[in-house]
């Protein structure tokens, strides 16, 4: 049995780029994934005796971790000890022929291995390093420890989030890392074109607080000219009226939503409450919202007394906005997900035939492609050594010095 990573069925527009992961947990590992779904070539770098703690983060299958196998997808797995001297010299080899360094070390770190950006950039002067972090390369906070959680309260997130009396609420899923993890993504391919009109390479400082406050929209100007905060809502709205889930008569739940005036007067026909729309309150979205109690329990008492699959019909049938309120195992055998491919079989050495999330969005030239999931820990050290010109007795050496494992 050949145990070596499949061949993708067709260069992805990435091909070429070579990208060296040398962070964990999970803004910058899943950056890179990214651009390994679009063609380019990633090595994961982990340490020898302590491997990317994504690998032992939630559920596991017979000792395999399967958090890894979507976030290691794509990637080639090697071991380096960065503090040891042993190396620091490989990395540098590796540096000389990558285009993207990812790492997310408190700063400081790679310059205590003397891996600064003075001496990666000395090794190939047309690297991009993305350096990904809690709290940015400078400023009063930027030693602190930072996880995606301190983003999500730091950013006003969580303050706006929950039931009006109920505490802040943060997510059940690293969302200020994913948001992260998009940016730098993106980041990346801003600086190597960047680096095509200078010829030169650059640093990407992505501090993790950022772009989950660029997504909230409008709360800094809205403060900053209104003195207006957000507060929590709940699933309602300030700007519009329904919008809320309900309860099913067989029990399940659909979220509405009434952003146009035009789909609130539809909503408001279907649930035979049309004197509504005469109302002078209804004109707008956010007079409607001040109104949302009596618009919510004429949408949920309708609702209630019909199954899940009558009320989004019915709704479908007059263009009404809804959607179901899935959990995961529905998200597995819905038809739109399944027409879009959002959710692909992917071989495994480890686990044979698995499921996950497909590449996050469709080319209809150059297509990205899920080569292999994650792989084990060191699985391509000896190759990716072997490709940088280094001989058997070279590797053995700094395997027995513990460079390697």
């Amino acid at each position: 049995m050949n145990n070596a990573p499949q061949t993708a069925p067709a260069p992805g527009p990435l091909e070429g780029l070579r990208v060296l992961d040398l962070a964990t947990l999970f803004a910058g590992p899943l950056a890179a994934t990214m651009l390994g779904d679009f063609g380019a070539e990633v090595i994961k770098v982990e340490h020898p005796r302590k491997p990317d703690p994504s690998r032992g983060h939630g559920p596991s299958k017979d000792g395999v971790g399967l958090w890894w196998k979507l976030l290691g997808r794509n990637k080639r797995n090697i071991t380096l000890d960065l503090s040891s001297a042993g190396g620091r010299e490989v990395l540098l080899k590796l540096a000389a022929e990558a285009d993207v360094i990812i790492e997310n070390f408190r700063p400081g770190t790679l310059e205590k291995w003397d891996l600064g950006w003075d001496r990666l950039s000395e090794a190939n002067p047309r690297l991009v390093l993305a350096r990904v972090t809690g709290f940015g390369q400078f400023g009063p906070y930027s030693r602190r420890p930072g996880f995606g959680t301190l983003a999500e309260a730091m950013s006003g997130f969580a303050a706006m989030t929950g039931e009006p009396e109920g505490p802040p609420t943060l997510p059940p899923f690293g969302l200020a890392d994913s948001i992260a993890a998009l940016s730098t993504a993106y980041a990346v391919m801003a600086a190597l074109q960047g680096r095509d009109k200078t010829g030169r390479g650059q640093i990407v400082d992505m501090a993790i607080i950022e772009p989950m406050l660029a997504v909230l929209g409008p709360q800094p100007i809205w403060y900053d000219q209104l003195g207006y905060v957000q507060p929590r809502t709940g699933n309602r709205s300030n700007n519009n009226a329904p919008r809320n889930t309900y309860r099913t008569r067989d029990g399940k739940w659909v979220a509405v939503s009434t952003s146009a005036q035009s789909i609130a007067e539809r909503v408001m026909h279907l649930v035979g409450r049309p004197e509504f729309i005469d109302e002078p309150w209804f004109a707008t979205g956010a007079q409607r919202a001040q109104h949302a109690d009596e618009l919510d329990e004429a949408v949920a008492s309708w609702i209630a007394r019909h199954d899940r699959a009558e009320v989004v019909a019915a709704f479908e049938k007059a263009e009404a906005a809804i959607a179901p309120v899935y959990e995961i195992g529905d998200v597995m055998e819905d038809e739109q997900y399944r027409a879009l491919g959002t959710i692909t079989e992917v071989p495994d050495e480890e686990l044979g035939t698995i499921r996950m999330q497909n590449v996050l969005f469709r080319l209809s030239e150059t297509p990205g492609a899920i080569k292999w999931a994650g792989r084990p820990h060191g699985a391509d050290t000896d190759d990716v050594l072997a490709d940088l010109g280094l001989e058997a007795a070279d590797i053995a050496a700094l395997r027995a010095s513990g460079a390697v494992r």
